[in-house]
């Protein structure tokens, strides 16, 4: 962890800022102004990008992701510029937990691996570069999204400290043990070999 150098009322404001900022469920926004429905009714019933792209919409699939990405960065960036690096790590957990819990559909959210990735670039961008790669050539490989976010959220605690960003260990533990917990039926399907493959309706 770094150094904590903000005040408390400060980092709380933080905690909820970003984790509002987390809970907008662009996968449902994109799916409903491009008439594709409620995508909690579609594929896994997941709000992210992978079960957008179910519904055989490209487009809206990639604007999911780049929102999902961007709102962990984003909260991130403008907490360490106003405040500094603890409160960019406050930042960044709150908005992950935004997109897990959004209050803005009743604390149901998605599965967070495009918030934790783009969390993981705002923090420590060698970290969340090589956490990136890890999911690409899981997903080349295997065509699973979750066998992919699974991968790389065990192993970005190690190229945090294997890049020396050692003071990001403990965020990224903490994140990849939410995911590994998100993903509890992912892999109960994924040892029964019953696990979708990316871009199956």
């Amino acid at each position: 962890m770094p150094e904590i150098i903000t005040s408390a009322p400060f980092l709380a404001l933080t905690a909820v800022l970003g984790y509002l900022l987390g809970s907008v469920p662009f996968g449902l926004v994109w799916a409903k102004l491009f008439g594709l429905g409620d995508i909690r009714e579609i594929g896994s019933g997941n709000i992210g990008a992978t079960n957008v792209l179910r519904t055989g919409h490209k487009l809206a699939a990639l604007l999911t992701l780049v929102g999902d990405v961007g709102k962990g960065a984003f909260a991130v960036l403008v907490a360490r510029a106003l405040l500094g690096d603890d409160a960019a790590q406050v930042a960044g957990l709150a908005a992950y937990l935004g997109h897990l819990y959004p209050v803005y559909i009743g604390f149901r959210g998605g599965k967070g691996v495009a918030t934790w990735l783009g969390t993981m670039l705002a923090v420590a961008w060698p970290a969340g570069l090589a956490a990136a790669a890890t999911w690409l050539v899981i997903a080349a490989v295997f065509r699973i999204s979750s066998l992919a976010g699974l991968a790389a959220a065990a192993l970005t605690p190690v190229w945090a400290i294997a890049v020396g960003h050692g003071d990001t260990f403990l965020l990224a533990l903490l994140l990849g043990a939410l995911i590994f917990a998100r993903h509890r039926p992912n892999i109960g399907r994924l040892l029964r070999g019953e696990e979708p493959r990316i871009g199956r309706k």
